[in-house]
């Protein structure tokens, strides 16, 4: 088993990475070369902006790359909470931010070429108990009724036609949801960037940063470079001198597995209707079929605030454990990829969008950053050109965490508190 992402290992790495020291100026400079900023990059070097991207890596190290490979609409919430927390004009736009964004990324795959296998899928959330599924119903009725008719409710007997052998007590499917190879579609990203001009440096983090006249200068340990405009799209691994975003944001750990190609056999017993798929646990699991026929099993195995070989390889065996008593045909399947990666996690799982000393932002997607991610890319491109009302997110407030400096200590207690919600649900 190889302890990588598999999306990494099945892609080809993007090759123009500017060479030499990181100097110049520029119009825009991104920081963060993950969805978000290379899809700010994209429409600022389309546009004739010259555009320079830092990324502390190599492009789609985090993130980006390490991902479950979903696109899904709908909200980390039911639509109800996210109402009464947002209230219905919030809420509707948010929902409907999230439909555009996987419009977003089907218009750059087809504009763009880039091979990646997207595919409009679907998602399913499953209910794991039956005590779940008249929360489920009840949600799918207000999201069908008010803001998705592309949706339906499948009962456990049309439930065998999608995931086979597991047991599962209903779904709420949201058909525009999607999926693609994120590595193939992260690098493509990236040489699409490259061929419209922008300049992008890997390995080259950001240290420091101080106002430069009417623009930034950006500090790395290869150079720095001056820009008037500065775009952060660092999400979980936001870092460096950016104080006031890490004090917003927890970085979470998600673990991944991925099982070698199933057969044909196999995949009648697991996944024939080959959507996206996601649980209704709060330490749950999401799961789907890669191009080659692959299982990709993850879920948040351990409330850990890193992820390395150690810990990967930990919640690897948690969610071999998890995979076997879902599909008991695959316990002993041979997993040929085990890696893991930081969530952006915000206090109430919302993404915030806007600008804070200066500098534009979009962060803290809390598990559905992909398409999210790419769609407010383009919408900091709009905002860097002065185009102040494409947000979507503006208006939402963003308090620190209490007690809270950018290390999420309190992750255990979380972790139990869920674990605790799951076993009497």
């Amino acid at each position: 088993m190889e302890f990588t992402s598999y999306w990494h290992a099945t892609s080809t790495p993007f090759a123009h990475g500017a060479e030499g020291p990181v100097e110049g100026a520029f119009d825009v400079a991104i920081v963060g070369g993950g969805f978000t900023g290379l899809s700010a990059a994209r429409v600022l070097a389309k546009a004739g902006a010259k555009v320079a991207l830092l990324e502390a890596e190599t492009v789609g190290f985090g993130g980006s790359g390490r991902n479950g490979g979903h696109l899904n609409n709908g909200l980390a919430h039911s639509y109800g909470e996210a109402k009464a927390h947002l209230g219905e004009e919030m809420a509707r736009r948010l929902y409907h931010a999230l439909d555009d964004a996987v419009d977003t990324v089907e218009q750059i795959v087809t504009e763009e070429g880039i091979d990646c296998s997207f595919r409009r899928a679907g998602k399913l959330k499953l209910a794991s108990k039956p005590g779940h599924v008249a929360a489920l119903r009840a949600n799918y009725e207000l999201v069908h009724r008010e803001v998705d008719p592309d949706t339906a409710f499948l009962d456990p007997e049309e439930l065998r036609a999608e995931v086979g052998e597991a047991k599962f007590h209903g779904a709420m499917l949201s058909k525009k949801a999607g999926m693609m190879h994120m590595g193939r579609y992260v690098n493509g990203l990236a040489e699409v960037d490259h061929r419209y001009g922008a300049t992008i440096w890997e390995h080259a983090p950001v240290t420091g940063r101080h106002r430069d006249g009417q623009g930034w200068r950006l500090i790395t340990p290869r150079g720095s470079l001056k820009a008037k405009q500065v775009i952060l799209a660092t999400g979980a691994y936001t870092a460096g001198p950016f104080s006031w975003f890490r004090r917003r944001i927890l970085s979470v750990g998600s673990f991944i597995v991925a099982t070698r190609p199933l057969t044909e056999a196999e995949i009648a017993m697991t996944m024939p209707g080959n959507r996206t798929c996601v649980t209704t646990m709060n330490i749950g699991n999401y799961f789907r079929l890669a191009p080659d026929n692959r299982l990709i099993w993850g879920g948040r195995a351990r409330f850990s605030a890193s992820s390395d070989q150690r810990s990967d390889a930990k919640s690897g065996a948690i969610l071999r454990r998890s995979l076997a008593q879902t599909f008991p045909h695959l316990a002993d399947v041979p997993l040929d990829y085990c890696w893991g990666g930081l969530v952006d996690m915000t206090k109430d799982r919302y993404p915030r969008a806007g600008s804070h000393d200066g500098m534009l932002y979009s962060m803290g997607y809390s598990g559905h950053g992909a398409q999210m991610a790419n769609h407010m890319g383009v919408i900091l491109a709009k905002m860097a050109m002065g185009d102040q009302k494409a947000n979507p997110l503006a208006g939402l407030d963003w308090p620190s965490i209490p007690l809270y400096s950018g290390k999420p200590w309190f992750l255990p207690v979380v972790g139990m508190y869920f674990k605790l919600k799951d076993m009497v649900s």
